[in-house]
């Protein structure tokens, strides 16, 4: 890693590798083998690869070693590993370690997707797990036993935007000895500061605000070189989670512009919650930018930002939701997240059906609630449509 280059210089040149062309762009190398001068050659490689040699595509590419190398840079870490989307990265980090017996406190306040994992098939192989409330630090303190081999929380929690104090809960996971994995998908590569925070192991679904453009699914492991590279690897070459030539290329050119994206689409969240917010149609708005949140402190200590998503409780319930959401033109209906449009998405009826009722009343995940995904659209642009959602209520 070139450590004294700034993030914008390191989001478009970490890691490049020319061919004998000389090429600007980054090359997409489409082949899944690679040849070997002799026998040899090949043996050699199998038995120990060197740090710009390939064996397969599932266990490494040029283009996708590229993605790597950028996306470390930026977080921090000595090493990644890019996987096929952003659950093969949580499922990865956490399988890759884990075995019978091993105990894992998560945070109770996750994506859906994040909770079948733990709930079901961590469970299902003998992993023990303890769910806590995230923001509360005693819950994680008394949680965490002597043999607690890992923690994992979402940085802010999808879709109700709960903070987790990254340096405390750290703190309490490493007196025990546990390792701490952080999937930090809300907070960016580019407001993250995870790893200086005390977080060992740092996942994101690239499929968000990386490639920024809802045309490709992929995800990332970020950590030591030991981690990933005599951990995570193993697990992944073998299992086949492993990202595509095709989706690096396209990640590798998302990152280019994801600080100017990233940073852009967080002042406009901040202007629309700003509006929002004491709206009479609305029970309340979250957005940890705003001093209403009660974790504005923490989010300012931690991201520097308020970052790019919002959520907001409409007066009605799930008819008046349904009501505003068929009224916006600009804003699209999707239950993605980090793209260049802006998204709303209604957790209850999709990213969140599946839990019971009692569980989304304890998180917060309401019939009213929507959670926007802000884009790169004018902010003036995005207020109009909103207003013009809320008047259909």
């Amino acid at each position: 890693m070139t450590k004294e280059w700034k993030t914008r210089t390191q989001l478009v040149h970490e890691g490049s590798r020319r061919s004998q062309y000389g090429e600007m762009a980054e090359a997409i190398f489409l082949t899944q083998g690679f040849a070997y001068d002799s026998a040899e050659a090949a043996e050699a490689r199998f038995i120990e690869a060197g740090e710009d040699e390939f064996i397969y595509a599932r266990y490494g590419n040029p283009t996708v070693r590229m993605f790597e190398e950028r996306i470390a840079a930026i977080e921090g870490t000595e090493d990644a590993f890019a996987t096929a989307s952003g659950m093969a990265a949580v499922s990865g980090a956490l399988t890759s370690m884990l075995k019978a017996g091993d105990h894992v406190v998560s945070s109770r306040a996750l994506f859906g997707s994040c909770l079948y994992v733990l709930e079901e098939v961590l469970t299902r192989f003998g992993v023990r797990v303890t769910f806590v409330d995230g923001a509360d630090l005693a819950a994680w303190e008394a949680a965490c036993v002597p043999d607690t081999k890992a923690v994992f929380f979402e940085s802010m929690s999808n879709p109700t935007l709960e903070l987790v104090d990254i340096e405390a809960v750290s703190a309490i996971a490493h007196k025990v000895g546990a390792i701490v994995v952080v999937d930090n998908v809300f907070a960016t590569p580019i407001f993250s500061r995870a790893v200086a925070q005390g977080a060992d192991v740092v996942v994101y679904s690239t499929t968000k605000h990386v490639d920024g453009q809802g045309r490709a699914l992929g995800g990332v492991i970020c950590g030591t070189k030991a981690f990933i590279r005599k951990v995570v690897e193993p697990y992944m070459k073998h299992t086949g989670g492993s990202m595509s030539p095709f989706t690096a290329w396209i990640m590798l050119n998302g990152m280019a512009t994801l600080d100017l994206r990233c940073r852009a689409m967080a002042e406009a969240a901040a202007r629309v919650a700003a509006v929002l917010e004491g709206d009479a149609r609305l029970e309340r708005v979250i957005y940890p930018g705003l001093y209403s949140h009660p974790q504005a402190d923490l989010a300012a200590r931690q991201m520097g930002s308020g970052g790019t998503m919002l959520a907001f409780d409409i007066k009605g319930g799930k008819a008046a939701a349904f009501r505003f959401m068929n009224a916006l033109e600009i804003i699209k209906i999707s239950n993605n997240l980090g793209d260049a449009k802006t998204i709303a998405t209604h957790p209850y009826t999709t990213t969140h059906q599946r839990l019971p009722e009692a569980q989304k009343v304890a998180l917060g995940i309401t019939p009213g609630l929507i959670r926007l995904s802000v884009g790169l659209e004018d902010p003036e642009d995005l207020i109009a449509d909103l207003q013009a959602g809320l008047a259909a209520v």
